[in-house]
């Protein structure tokens, strides 16, 4: 439910329906806007009996809302979230952010090179894999602690933020150490005491969609790290799986401009594992940026000939530095079509 004050609501008249709410023994949360104040109500189970609530002074209207995840929704947040990664702005009214580096952190010289290679081509923020989930035990898992390091001496040499997977809850305190966002990957969607934990902390959070997850669920899994309080999330589409095996997974770019009209949190897309091919990953990509995605998260190696995970949809730097230029004149595009 979302109580609407009228925009000349006092203060008192605001904690007079907090004070209601929680009598009710449901949770109260203001929400302040540029022109009134809204107050989410949390916790309950059914439906609410809202005559008394009605008729408090200052209330304008009370609304009811359904759906599973309510934080996140633009219902309770008409204004889109803006999520700050390390002076990185990502969300409405930014520029489009490119996230990229290779899929699993190999050596010093692999992450330093990586760096500057996505720095000097444009991109904002360093990606690699420390702890790896691989469909099968035998495949390479990661460097663990050790790429940490080696992922946060290279971003920092270049003067970029980084971003990194986290998949235990024992892995947080390490990780936060090294990372200036933290990933939630497609596996851990559902992981919800891993959710509640990341939504405890200060750090920005990049929560990417499950392999057969709806919207609903999607959006539900973004509300346990909100309704922690940690309102600082980034929804990433990488893909859905369907019935096709053409493509590693099914991009859904519909989710995009759906998602922006439902959230005010910021959404990017990972076209490399959305489709696990290197040419069709461009393509993608700018298609992403045309759907309305607030930045794009991209796997680039110095030699992806030579990688470890992931060889095929990675690409060359040469590929990498095209698709920063093709980017950039769709942005300047976009822009001069709004106007």
């Amino acid at each position: 439910m979302l109580i609407v004050m009228h925009h000349h609501a006092t203060a008192e008249q605001i904690e007079a329906v907090k004070t209601n709410v929680e009598a009710m023994g449901l949770r109260a949360e203001p929400i302040p806007g540029s022109m009134r104040t809204a107050i989410g109500v949390l916790d309950n189970q059914g439906y609410v009996d809202d005559s008394t609530i009605r008729e408090l002074p200052g209330v304008r209207e009370v609304i009811h809302v359904s759906k599973p995840y309510k934080l996140v929704s633009r219902d309770f947040h008409p204004q889109g979230t803006v999520v700050d990664v390390a002076g990185v702005k990502i969300g409405d009214g930014e520029k489009a952010v490119m996230m990229a580096g290779p899929c699993s952190i190999e050596t010093a010289e692999q992450m330093h090179t990586a760096a500057q290679q996505v720095q000097a081509a444009g991109g904002h923020i360093l990606r690699g894999g420390a702890f790896k989930p691989r469909t099968g035990p035998h495949s390479f898992q990661g460097l663990g602690v050790a790429g940490l390091k080696l992922l946060s001496d290279a971003g920092r040499a270049v003067g970029l933020p980084v971003v990194t997977e986290v998949m235990r809850i024992e892995q947080l305190d390490v990780i936060c150490e090294h990372a200036d966002l933290l990933q939630i990957g497609a596996r851990n969607m559902q992981n919800f005491d891993l959710l509640k934990e990341v939504g405890k902390l200060n750090h920005p959070v990049l929560l990417k969609r499950g392999l057969s997850a709806t919207i609903e669920e999607f959006l539900a899994a973004a509300e346990y790290i909100v309704a922690e309080g940690n309102s600082q999330v980034i929804l990433c589409e990488r893909g859905i799986r369907t019935f096709e095996k053409a493509t590693r997974n099914t991009l859904d770019l519909s989710v995009v401009p759906l998602i922006r009209s439902m959230s005010h949190l910021p959404i990017i897309v990972d076209p490399s594992h959305a489709t696990g091919m290197r040419p069709l990953v461009p393509v993608m990509a700018r298609a992403a940026l045309v759907a309305g995605a607030h930045g794009l998260m991209v796997e680039m190696h110095p030699e992806p000939e030579k990688a470890l995970c992931d060889g095929a949809q990675s690409l060359d730097p040469q590929a990498f530095e095209k698709l920063m230029v093709d980017l950039v004149r769709i942005e300047a595009f976009l822009e001069e079509l709004g106007d």
